[in-house]
């Protein structure tokens, strides 16, 4: 029985890939890293309950991004139980999880009270975009070099 090549199939940085999982879990770690420097930006500590409250917002809009690509991928597939869903891709993927991540977030924070200043909206739009679309990119440039190879 051969043994699977773990360069050709699944997450390899290396190829430029990411499966589904492992792509979630990148976003909701730079979504994580984001509410840990704004927190620590403003001085506002890391009790639980106060750092999910920051948190949640953010994870419901990327997991709306999350929603909306994998349901476009499968209805626009020619076989019923195949798709091409790509989460590591950064157009058009990476792009409507940014968008509804910062777009959702801000609507929930903004029906909770829980701020939503101009300047927030703008750091939170640009380092959302580096984060979320960073690793992505990062990824494709990997599997252009592999490639190239």
């Amino acid at each position: 029985m051969p043994i699977p090549n773990p360069t050709e199939a699944g997450t390899s940085p290396a190829r430029g890939t990411a499966t589904g999982p492992v792509a979630a879990l990148f976003d909701a770690v730079a979504i994580t890293i984001f509410v840990v420097i704004g927190r620590a930006s403003h001085e506002e500590g890391y009790a639980p309950v106060a750092f999910l409250h920051t948190l949640w917002p953010f994870l419901v809009g990327c997991a709306a991004g999350w929603s909306i690509t994998y349901v476009y991928a499968h209805v626009r597939s020619s076989d019923f139980f195949g798709h091409d869903f790509r989460p590591d891709r950064v157009v058009p993927v990476g792009i409507v999880i940014w968008f509804c991540t910062v777009t959702v977030a801000m609507i929930l924070r903004f029906i909770l009270s829980q701020g939503v200043a101009v300047s927030f909206v703008a750091v939170a739009t640009v380092t959302l975009a580096v984060f979320l679309l960073g690793w992505r990119a990062v990824f494709a440039y990997l599997g252009r070099r592999a490639a190239d190879r």
